[in-house]
């Protein structure tokens, strides 16, 4: 293969691998997470023949990152932020501590300095955001309260990984006997560090609230897709930029709060929509460079280290998650799902242990274990939601936290998606004096119908919970999601559930209607077909009536 243009063989290597790899492991019903893993393990330098850019897939990594979480932030408010921090706040704090407590003990036994295994404990203490925010999102809980949390929790997580990045500099100097720094010195750093942060979080809230929905409004109103995609992915990967180099915040941390503005605009849906693919595609890449990451013969040369690392980061922490979740209230099932979602470490665990190997502070030992932990807990985190979900359905809660969705509804119609097409059938269907109910991810779409007394569902229409709420009884689901793939997914879910209705949904191109028949709608109207229905309705009616030739 031609390495003289390294980006475009790192993007092709990297995406097709993926692709090849994500498809057999959906063949073998795993997750297609696994087969991007293995993808990145093919070509990266521990493993005969093609060898993708090493520097260059983490910085293609890290753009799915700033990506994935601009569109986290697109659909999560600071009220929704807000509601969360009596729990992500101190829970965080708590878990981080434990987990550093967890590794430090763990690199006691290994005869390591207790500078070497505060690091070390630190970098096993954060949890990845692709991998949490795919695990979220394939379960459909991404927009649900334990989702919330999670998001929440994961944010004080990169704050605190940001303020010891601000830190290893200084411990190690401390370390090599620098008599001139003081506690003012360090002092002066944190506070300097922290106000960077204050003043970024500010300036989003403050200016960017107003800025970025006019900035993409006047965008809009040129009528060019092309300069509103260009805009929309100027203003997260900008913003995430401009949070690192002129405020010290993370790229994940700096998009995500680019999103939350974002937020207000009428327009966040069309911005969501625009990226979701970039997001998608680079997400992948990030998998890919983590397996690039992974050298097999760690695995003989500290077998007995490698396997209590793992023990710490899947075991570990998800019991601390666990418990302090419990203590403050919550139901087992918000505590199980926190404590998966935490049972990894991604890429602020390299950063960190890559700082900390830079400046002597852990030996090169660590930071195999933390790659080769980061790798193991990340295949393995589907299968410890599986097994969380497994437990649960075993040992229900009678009296849960959160209570589950009613829906004492006969013979309504369910409608899925209160967008553009949706927002017009419920309307239609109100005015008809039809009872439905609605289910949409966006609370914000629903708020108007629940204010006429039409019963709403917030949450992805995948959720299990959401569709056996709203299904049993119904006369009628109508799909009216953009995204025909996911349109297939909630069909098949309906028959899998046995549910006795008539299923319709939208297509646009010939292969989506053929989609969306094969996995389970009896009725697809295909927009294009309609609108020109229509418009030759206007034109007929419009015309004179011929005279009677009696």
């Amino acid at each position: 293969m031609d390495h003289s243009l390294p980006l475009i063989t790192t993007l092709v290597g990297g995406l097709v691998l993926a692709y090849l790899f994500g498809m057999l492991a959906q063949r073998l019903r795993i997750s297609p997470m696994v087969g991007y893993l293995a993808a990145g393990v093919v070509c990266g330098p521990f493993t005969p023949g093609y060898v993708a850019d090493l520097r260059l897939a983490p910085e293609l990594a890290e753009i799915g990152v700033i990506l994935l979480m601009f569109g986290v932030g697109l659909h999560f408010s600071l009220k929704d932020l807000l509601s969360v921090k009596q729990i992500a706040i101190p829970g965080a704090i708590v878990q981080i501590t434990l987990a550093t407590l967890l590794g430090l003990g763990l690199s006691q036994l290994l005869g390591w300095s207790i500078t070497a295994g505060l690091v070390f404990g630190l970098a096993l203490s954060t949890a990845s955001t692709v991998v949490l925010l795919r695990a979220l999102e394939s379960r459909g809980q991404l927009d649900t309260r334990e989702g919330r949390i999670a998001i929440g929790w994961l944010i004080v997580e990169d704050l605190v990984m940001v303020l010891a990045l601000v830190l290893l500099p200084i411990l190690a100097k401390l370390q090599q006997g620098d008599e001139a720094l003081t506690l003012t010195h360090i002092l002066w750093d944190l506070g300097f560090t922290l106000a960077k942060v204050a003043a970024f979080i500010a300036l989003m809230v403050i200016g960017g609230r107003r800025l970025i929905p006019w900035l993409l409004a006047r965008t809009a109103a040129t009528g060019s897709r092309e300069l509103f995609t260009l805009g929309v992915l100027s203003c997260s990967l900008g913003i995430a930029f401009g949070a690192v180099k002129l405020f010290g915040v993370s790229f994940a941390l700096g998009a995500f709060f680019a999103g939350v503005v974002m937020n207000g605009s009428h327009l966040s849906h069309k911005a969501a929509n625009d990226t979701l693919p970039l997001q998608d595609a680079f997400a992948v890449l990030f998998f890919v460079s983590v397996g690039m990451l992974f050298d097999p013969a760690v695995l003989l040369r500290e077998p007995l280290a490698v396997l209590a690392t793992i023990f710490v980061i899947i075991i570990g922490k998800s019991v601390a998650a666990f418990i302090i979740v419990r203590l403050f209230g919550h139901s087992r099932r918000t505590a199980l799902t926190i404590s998966a979602s935490l049972a990894q470490v991604g890429e602020f665990s390299f950063i960190l242990i890559g700082l900390g190997s830079l400046l002597g502070l852990v030996p090169d030992v660590a930071r195999d274990l933390v790659l080769i932990g980061a790798c193991f807990s990340i295949m393995l985190n589907p299968l410890v939601f599986n097994q969380a979900e497994r437990w649960l359905r075993r040992h229900p809660e009678p009296q849960a936290e959160e209570a589950p969705i009613q829906c004492p509804l006969r013979g309504h119609v369910v409608v899925v998606g209160a967008g553009a097409i949706g927002s017009h059938l419920i309307r239609r269907l109100h005015e008809q004096g039809q009872t439905m109910v609605v289910i949409d991810s966006d609370e914000s779409l629903l708020a108007p119908w629940r204010a006429l007394g039409i019963s709403c569902l917030a949450g992805q229409p995948t959720q299990g919970d959401l569709l056996d709420a709203a299904l049993p009884d119904a006369s009628w689901l109508l799909i009216t999601l953009d995204d025909s793939l996911l349109a297939g997914e909630v069909a098949a879910m309906a028959r899998e559930r046995g549910a006795l209705l008539q299923v319709a949904a939208c297509g646009q191109a010939p292969e989506e209607v053929h989609h969306l028949r094969g996995r389970g709608a009896q009725h697809v109207v295909q927009s294009q077909e309609e609108a020109a229905r229509r418009l030759c309705q206007l034109v007929i009616h419009s015309l004179p009536a011929e005279p009677d030739p009696a």
